[in-house]
């Protein structure tokens, strides 16, 4: 069966439907990749396919986040660690029973989670290049000071020294981009 037969045969999928806040375009290209793992048309894929379905999306889940993805939407059949859903992420059975497919609702659920995270990475990178605005891709002293004045922010410049310091891992004296995820994510910002 082809792709464009298998995307006939079944009925359109809505943003509202799929309870998520997913634009019609996300939600067709959810829909494509889907579709492309979907041969016979069951409205399924394999978990063993998730991994590669994602991947067409533009996501490299590693191996420990597809397991908790797949046992938040399949209510964690897979148990013992070693498989999910009755098969391992290798591809042999597992010995718990349990669903080894996903639906399409499922796979929506999953790619809208995988989206709204990157969205969030998008965020926060772009509130870094509001003080890197040298673009070197580090974030000094100065351009903290220069951002903490112009929001109106009355620091001292041993408070400005202590996060940086707070945030610079490799010891640099700077904040670079991945330092600045890293402490967005922690502190729960984005």
């Amino acid at each position: 069966m082809s792709i464009a037969s298998t995307a006939t045969a079944r009925p359109p999928t809505s943003a509202s439907n799929a309870n998520t806040d997913l634009s019609k375009d996300q939600l067709e290209e959810i829909r494509e990749a889907f579709d492309l793992f979907d041969t016979d048309g069951s409205g399924t894929i394999d978990v063993r396919e998730l991994r590669i379905a994602m991947r067409a999306l533009g996501f490299e889940p590693r191996k420990e986040e597809l397991q908790q993805l797949i046992h938040n939407v399949t209510g964690g059949g897979g148990g013992g660690g070693s498989g999910v859903g009755g098969v391992s992420l290798t591809g042999a059975p597992s010995s718990a029973a349990g669903s080894d497919v996903i639906t399409f609702a499922q796979f929506v659920h999953i790619m809208a989670h995988k989206m709204s995270q990157r969205d969030s990475r998008e965020e926060m990178l772009k509130a870094f290049v509001l003080f890197d605005t040298e673009g070197t891709g580090k974030i000094s002293f100065q351009n903290l000071k220069r951002v903490a004045m112009e929001l109106g922010e009355n620091m001292a410049d041993a408070e400005l020294q202590e996060m940086i310091d707070e945030a610079d891992r490799d010891g640099d004296g700077e904040v670079s981009e991945e330092e600045f995820l890293r402490l967005m994510k922690k502190t729960s910002l984005y």
